[in-house]
């Protein structure tokens, strides 16, 4: 029966090589030949196989709806600049490239991937080759090479084996929780931060003093820490603690530096912040991850063209990153709202009025590149909207908000952005506090606690709180005050509202 099985597959990849051949030539799909049943069972055994696999074929974010495009050049990125754990890096590109149907290229991905781990970690090899097998083995499949396929496949049970009483073609050991980690923070999707913390966390349960897992962790916690409430001081902050544990045992890692910056900036300790962000430009002046993050500190610190200086100079290295425009942009637009607090800025022939044009110019020019250079960067379409309303196109504006509403599988944060921003529009523009109300509930009930969370809340208690005061028997307004006041976790006035609510009107 195993002569047979190995026969079978020799055959079929024989016949799939064919047809890969003649597809290749004539622009025609593969095809699998449909009356031999033994290949047809090997190949689909081979399937439930490979979905055992921990790879990135097999996680989560590769049923996403994600801009592959923008994301082979960022990953293209942080290879050519040589950022750290670059056969991570390089197995995530393999994954991308089979997406866009270029297998060759994948391989020669994960061949790179290989040779690197074969060179920096030698004893540790194997453990760490877990992904790169399982990707080897997908691309493969993908490819129809079944034989070379099930050769990946021998190899991870002869590595697993020994590491797991579980699954026979993987092991969930630290190496594994490890890169799966940081390839989910690669997607840039709050949807996945949580799982990589977990991720990492049971990394760390085991190798508790891997820098590499530790900045992982503590990447992850900065980026939930942005959408919840921040603690009071910096010695309750998650994000604070691993990244100066992070300092500790690796005190060059700049990136590490920069975000713990920010972190302390947030804390008011602006001494030991400037510091950081000093000490980080000073080690890695031409780092983009470094640059971005600098800037974004001077920006939020009111040097605004200390910030642009930055994120221009990150360009340059990086002239595809869709990040960078999106920074620069928001720099800008942080210099138009502060002209437009000046006299004269209203006014054609004034200089004020000028310069508010040309910086009304430079937003929309990079805010519009941001979501060129990635199709799903939903916050920058939303600035780009917003400028277009502060420029009087409200035409433009509510068909970009159209277009957004109709998408589907948006990310939660991005619903919740796009209620607000929806919201403001038809209460400041549209003039309907009806549609407002509805706007702003749809973002309280995505992230609690978040800038956009606290700005739907703070909008419906001030319009639900007019329309008590116009008519103090508004049945309808105290009942949405009490749905406001139940999501934001306060009960007994949920409930003192709700009860005024059917005063007013008992038959609801």
């Amino acid at each position: 029966m195993t002569n047979l099985c190995l026969s079978g597959i020799t055959q079929l990849t024989s016949h799939l090589r064919c047809s890969w051949n003649s597809a290749q030539h004539h622009e025609m799909p593969i095809t699998f030949p449909q009356t031999d049943l033994l290949c047809n069972t090997l190949k689909e055994s081979l399937f439930e196989k490979f979905r055992q696999l921990q790879c990135h074929f097999t996680w989560n974010p590769q049923k996403d709806n994600t801009d592959v495009s923008n994301m082979k050049l960022r990953l293209q990125d942080s290879i050519k600049l040589g950022v750290k754990y670059q056969a991570t890096s390089y197995n995530h590109l393999a994954f991308v490239n089979c997406q866009q149907g270029d297998y060759e290229e994948a391989i020669q991905n994960l061949k790179e991937a290989e040779k690197i781990l074969r060179e920096e970690y030698k004893d540790e090899f194997e453990r760490r080759s877990i992904i790169t097998y399982g990707n080897f083995a997908w691309v493969h499949y993908h490819m129809g090479q079944l034989s070379e396929a099930q050769s990946y496949l021998d190899k991870l049970e002869m590595i697993c084996k020994p590491l797991s009483d579980g699954p026979r073609y993987t092991a969930m050991i630290p190496e594994v929780y490890g890169e799966k980690g940081w390839s989910l923070l690669t997607f840039g999707n709050i949807a996945y931060y949580e799982e990589a913390k977990e991720c990492f966390e049971k990394a760390l349960e085991e190798d508790s003093n891997n820098v590499e897992w530790i900045m992982g962790f503590a990447t992850a916690l900065y980026r939930l820490e942005t959408f919840s409430f921040v603690p009071k001081n910096q010695e309750q902050s998650q994000p604070v603690k691993y990244l100066r544990l992070v300092l500790e045992l690796d005190p060059d890692d700049t990136v590490a530096m920069v975000m713990l910056a920010l972190k302390l900036q947030e804390f008011n300790d602006s001494e030991n912040a400037n510091e950081l962000i000093e000490e980080a430009l000073r080690k890695t002046a031409d780092l983009p991850y470094v640059l971005r993050y600098a800037a974004k500190f001077y920006r939020i610190g009111r040097d605004v063209d200390a910030a642009i200086g930055l994120l221009k100079r990150g360009l340059e290295i990086t002239p595809s990153s869709s990040f960078l425009h999106h920074q620069i942009g928001i720099c800008y637009r942080e210099k138009l709202f502060s002209l437009k607090k000046k006299t004269g800025s209203n006014y054609p022939g004034r200089s004020a009025f000028q310069q508010k044009a040309e910086l009304i110019s430079k937003c929309k020019y990079h805010f519009e590149k941001a979501f060129e250079l990635k199709s799903t960067f939903i916050i920058a379409k939303l600035d780009f909207a917003g400028i277009c309303l502060i420029n009087s196109e409200t035409d433009r504006a509510e068909e970009i908000y159209n277009s957004l509403l109709s998408l589907k599988d948006l990310a939660p944060d991005h619903k919740q952005a796009l209620a607000l921003q929806v919201g403001l529009f038809e209460l400041h523009h549209k003039r309907s506090e009806s549609n407002a109300i509805v706007y702003f509930l749809d973002g309280l009930k995505i992230y609690h606690g978040s800038k956009q969370w606290k700005l739907c809340d703070s909008n419906l208690r001030k319009i639900l709180g007019k329309q008590i005061e116009r008519n103090p028997r508004n049945s309808k307004a105290f009942g949405v005050l009490g749905m406001v006041h139940q999501l934001a976790g306060e009960k007994d006035e949920a409930i003192e509202c709700f009860e005024k609510a059917l005063e007013y009107d008992p038959g609801n």
